[in-house]
């Protein structure tokens, strides 16, 4: 079924690509809440390498995966210095029932708005089954410690996404 819908998206993701964030760039400005309703702004970046993963939706079949893979191995990505966020337009209770249910060992932002979507260029255009609608492009921002980009993962593989963030 991913492959279905890697597919039936490349065209809508190559046009995002060229609009997207570049490795380099610093960070956008945001201010939202996590799934405990507290607020979190760029700040959160400075001083540490930071994993800012995008996502669709909580409970999907792809999202849970990613999430439960990045669970997986969270210690490892921990012991290589990275702070894990994912970024999702759920509100906070979905993110706490997700939290729970797959006892995710990070936060998850409530990008609810949309603010943070747009400010990285990672909301756009996407087609399922001839349908075009928009919503979140799956995307990867690797931050470094002063809050610039240092890597964009575009074609992120859910079942192996903590390895793709851990190879340079």
């Amino acid at each position: 079924m991913s492959l279905i819908f890697a597919l039936l998206n490349i065209t809508s993701i190559n046009k995002i690509k060229n609009n997207m964030l570049k490795t380099g760039a610093k960070a956008p400005k945001f201010s939202v809440k996590n799934q405990a309703g507290e607020t979190v702004t760029q700040e959160v970046f400075v001083g540490k390498k930071t994993v800012l993963y995008f996502y669709p939706a909580d409970n999907t079949p792809t999202c849970t995966v990613e999430a439960c893979n990045l669970t997986d191995n969270y210690k490892l990505l921990q012991k290589n210095g990275y702070t894990v966020f994912g970024v999702s337009p759920d509100s906070e209770k979905k993110h706490i029932n997700f939290i729970k249910k797959y006892a995710l060992p990070f936060d998850l932002l409530c990008d609810t708005e949309l603010q943070m979507a747009k400010a990285f260029k990672v909301w756009g255009e996407k087609q399922l089954f001839g349908k075009k609608y928009d919503g979140i492009l799956r995307t990867t921002f690797i931050i470094d410690e002063n809050g610039k980009i240092e890597r964009v993962i575009t074609d992120v593989k859910s079942k192996e996404h903590a390895k793709q963030i851990l190879e340079k």
